[in-house]
């Protein structure tokens, strides 16, 4: 079975939206498909995770960054007229 991602669209969002990982735009049908509320990737997205004592410790001192994936799904929809953009940190499904 092939790992996918997905994130939960909130409440705000319409029916018509554009989508973007990492700032590339996804097409409905060939990056995601839309199931419900959730729009499902057909590829795995990274997400950094929480930072361990001594990254966290390397990262305050200036020794070292941290260079993990860290993917991140823009939105693009109108609210009011005005276009908006959010953010959404991809998850897993059970």
């Amino acid at each position: 079975m092939e790992a996918r991602s997905h994130v939960e669209l909130p409440s705000e969002v319409g029916d018509v939206f554009d989508v973007f990982v990492n700032g590339v735009p996804q097409q409905r049908g060939v990056d995601f498909d839309q199931v419900g509320r959730s729009l499902v990737f057909r590829t795995e997205l990274a997400n950094e995770g929480r930072l361990g004592f001594w990254r966290w410790a390397s990262l305050f001192f200036g020794i070292a960054g941290t260079y993990r994936r860290d993917d991140t799904v823009d939105v693009v929809y109108a609210e009011n007229g005005r276009r908006t953009v959010i953010s959404l940190r991809p998850t897993w499904p059970d």
